[in-house]
């Protein structure tokens, strides 16, 4: 069953998805050469819990942490270790909560100083991808036209791997509610887009092939050839005036600039 939300619940979820933004952007101050991702992740969950919010993976069917933090080929879902991070790594950081009885969802890929320009381009292709699967997004449309445009735009135009087991959502008073937005697809197809949807949509590209595999810990998923992997996400209301992005990668990108260990990708074409 998909949820309709009102304008009142949408601004809700606006609070919620600006929560995630806030604990993103906090995680880009303290992405430093010698950190842990666990001690990233109490930070995050302290941040969130001061604001009033409820991290909204840690637990979330067992989920261990607040953060997924997915480095190099980890595409998704990695938990946060001990290893400390060095120069040429990148991080997906997939970040939830839960605020005012809404999820909101959002997630970012940060790249330290030293990254090879291949996966930087991997990187500004994908979160351009993200942009034109929203500008797909549109009251008459289906999910397929979002779906399509990431997959033309990664796949076809530029010759990165779309994941297919791991895919786009719903999202409201659960984290996972229907539609599946998948980031492949064909025009046309899908459920249509109506005007109350709010979708999770969230490319997962890899610099090599499509194939990925899951970890013995039962989360994390990784690349089969061991090459990069990249994902961002936005959580995005579905208007008649058109799409209504809830989450905010520029606070983001504003703390990534004053962190001397991280580099912008709009900073390297």
């Amino acid at each position: 069953m998909i949820f309709y939300k009102t304008n009142e619940e949408i601004e809700l979820m606006r609070q919620s998805n600006m929560l995630v933004s806030r604990t993103l952007a906090h995680v880009g101050e303290l992405l430093k050469v010698g950190v842990s991702p666990k001690n990233i992740d109490k930070s995050a969950e302290q941040f969130i819990r001061d604001h009033g919010g409820i991290p909204g993976f840690k637990g979330y069917r067992g989920f261990p942490s607040t953060l997924c933090m997915s480095t190099n080929d980890r595409v998704v879902h990695g938990i946060p270790d001990d290893r400390p991070y060095q120069d040429g790594d990148i991080v997906s950081v997939d970040c939830g909560v839960i605020l005012n009885e809404f999820y909101g969802d959002a997630a970012y890929t940060f790249s330290f100083k030293g990254v090879a320009k291949e996966t930087m381009t991997l990187l500004k292709i994908t979160k351009e991808s993200l942009q034109k699967g929203i500008d797909n997004a549109i009251v008459g449309n289906r999910i397929g036209d979002i779906s399509n445009a990431i997959q033309q735009y990664c796949e076809k135009e530029h010759g990165f791997g779309i994941v297919r087991e791991l895919v786009g959502h719903g999202v409201g008073r659960s984290l996972h509610e229907e539609p599946e937005v998948p980031n492949f697809g064909l025009r046309g197809r899908g459920v249509m887009l109506k005007e109350g949807m709010v979708l999770a949509i969230e490319p997962m590209v890899n610099l090599g092939n499509k194939a990925v595999k899951q970890l013995k810990d039962g989360w994390t998923i990784v690349t089969r050839d061991s090459k990069p992997s990249a994902h961002f996400e936005h959580s995005v209301a579905i208007k008649s005036e058109g799409p209504d992005i809830l989450s905010n990668h520029e606070i983001i990108e504003d703390s990534i600039k004053k962190n001397e260990d991280l580099v912008i990708i709009s900073n390297i074409f």
